[in-house]
C-alpha cells in the first residue's frame, strides 16, 4: 500500500511526501531551513494558533501527480461511525453566539469565528487515507488533504488532520501569488430552483457581503506592502462546493521580494477574519474565552519548496483523526444580524462534509442533535 504521510489533493495537482529527513515542531526552524535550502521541500500542518507547536515535516521523497489524488489500492474500509459527543451542544453553542453578538453590539467585536466540533467513535480504527479517499471522492473538484500531526508532539502523536477545504489561504509560483479567500456562506438545496434561490439572496445579502468585507480587507492589508501590484476584484462571486454557496473575492499579485517564500506568505496573512475575527486581537481574545484550543483546526496545511513556491489550504471542513475517534470541525462569522438559530444550522450544514465520509448513522444522529 502506497502510504503516504502527506497528501494535499487540489483540482490541478496532487502532491504526496513520504517519510521524514527532518521534522519540525518550531515554524521558524522550518522557515530558516527553506530560506538557508537545508531541505528542498516543507509539507504538513500549523495550528490555528502559529504560536503553538506545527506539525511540519521535510519529507525523504515526494512527487506531484496531475490532477486529484487517486487513491493507492489496498486501503482498509471506513469503519462505521456513531456521534459520540459535540462541544459544545447545539444549545450552548446558541447561547455563545448571543454572548459574541453582545460584544458585536458593544464594538468590542465587529466579526468573530465562532465553531463548534463533533466528535465521532468508530468501530475500528480509522485509516487516515481511508478517509481522505472518501472525501476526495465526494468534493466535486478532488480537493482534500492528509497531514501527520506527530512533530507537534504530545497528544498529537499518531494523529492526522484530514479534510476537503476549498478555500486556498496563498499560492506562490515564481513572484506570483494569489488566494481566493471566502466568507460569508448559504446551505445548498437539492432543489434547483431554491439552489438558485439561496445563491442570488447570498450575493444580495448586506450581512454576508459585510462579513466578507473584513476578509478582503485584511488581505489587502497583510499583502500590498509585500507586492509591487496587487490585483483584486471589486465584487466577490459566488463559489459552490456540495454542500455550502460562499463569498469568495480572487485576488492576486506581483511580489517585490522573490525570495518571500509560500510559508512566509501563509504566516503573514494567516489566520484570517475568515476564521478568526476582526479586530484581531480582540477575535482572538473570544476565541480562547468561548472556546479554547482550537488545534489545528482553522490553521493551514499545504507545501513550500526551496525554491519558495508552494500553497496552503485553510484547514476547515476537516477532523483530527486518532486511532478509533474523529473530531469534526465547523464554524460560523459572527456580525451584526447575526441569528443563533442560523448560526448553529450553518455549522451542521459544514458538518456534513466530513461526517458523510462516515455511514448514515453519523448523518442521522447528527440531523437530530
Amino acid at each position: 500500500m502506497d502510504d503516504a504521510g502527506f497528501v494535499l489533493s487540489r483540482p490541478h495537482h496532487t502532491l504526496s511526501a513520504f517519510g521524514a529527513r527532518q521534522a519540525f515542531a518550531d515554524v521558524a526552524a522550518a522557515q530558516h531551513a527553506l530560506h538557508t535550502r537545508a531541505v528542498p521541500m516543507i509539507v504538513g500542518a500549523i495550528p490555528f494558533l502559529a504560536s503553538q507547536n506545527c506539525a511540519l515535516i521535510a519529507p525523504e521523497t515526494y512527487r506531484f501527480d496531475l490532477g486529484p489524488w487517486t487513491s493507492p489500492t489496498g486501503l482498509p474500509p471506513l469503519p462505521r461511525g456513531t456521534v459520540a459527543a459535540e462541544h459544545p451542544a447545539p444549545a450552548e453553542h446558541m447561547r455563545t453566539v448571543e454572548k459574541l453578538l453582545a460584544e458585536v453590539a458593544d464594538k468590542k467585536l465587529d466579526k468573530v469565528v465562532a465553531a463548534r466540533s463533533v466528535v465521532v467513535e468508530c468501530e475500528d480504527d480509522i485509516h487516515p487515507l481511508s478517509l481522505l479517499a472518501r472525501l476526495v471522492e465526494l468534493d466535486h473538484v478532488g480537493n482534500g488533504f492528509c497531514a501527520d500531526l506527530s512533530p507537534a508532539g504530545g497528544k498529537y502523536r499518531a494523529s492526522y488532520l484530514v479534510g476537503a477545504s476549498p478555500e486556498t489561504l496563498i499560492r506562490k509560483t515564481g513572484t506570483t501569488v494569489s488566494c481566493w479567500p471566502l466568507a460569508g456562506s448559504a446551505a445548498r438545496s437539492s432543489d434547483p430552483a431554491v439552489d438558485e434561490s439561496r445563491a442570488q439572496g447570498l450575493l444580495a445579502s448586506e450581512k454576508n457581503q459585510h462579513e466578507h468585507a473584513f476578509v478582503v480587507e485584511w488581505m489587502r492589508e497583510r499583502l500590498a506592502p509585500l507586492c509591487s501590484e496587487l490585483r483584486i476584484e471589486p465584487q466577490p462571486a459566488l463559489f459552490a462546493t456540495p454542500e455550502v454557496w460562499h463569498l469568495g473575492t480572487p485576488i492576486s499579485g506581483e511580489l517585490r521580494d522573490p525570495a518571500t517564500t509560500a510559508l512566509d506568505l501563509a504566516l503573514t496573512v494567516h489566520p484570517t477574519p475568515a476564521v478568526c475575527g476582526t479586530p484581531h486581537a480582540a477575535a482572538l481574545r473570544a476565541i480562547t474565552q468561548y472556546e479554547g484550543d482550537r488545534g489545528f483546526y482553522a490553521g493551514a496545511v499545504g507545501w513550500c519548496d526551496a525554491s519558495g513556491d508552494g500553497e496552503w489550504m485553510v484547514a476547515i471542513r476537516c477532523a483530527e483523526v486518532q486511532r478509533r475517534t474523529a473530531r469534526a470541525y465547523a464554524g460560523g462569522g459572527i456580525v451584526r444580524g447575526s441569528d443563533p438559530a442560523e448560526e448553529l444550522a450553518e455549522t451542521t450544514v459544514k458538518l456534513r462534509t466530513l461526517l458523510s465520509a462516515f455511514s448514515g448513522n453519523v448523518e442521522k444522529m447528527l440531523k437530530t442533535s
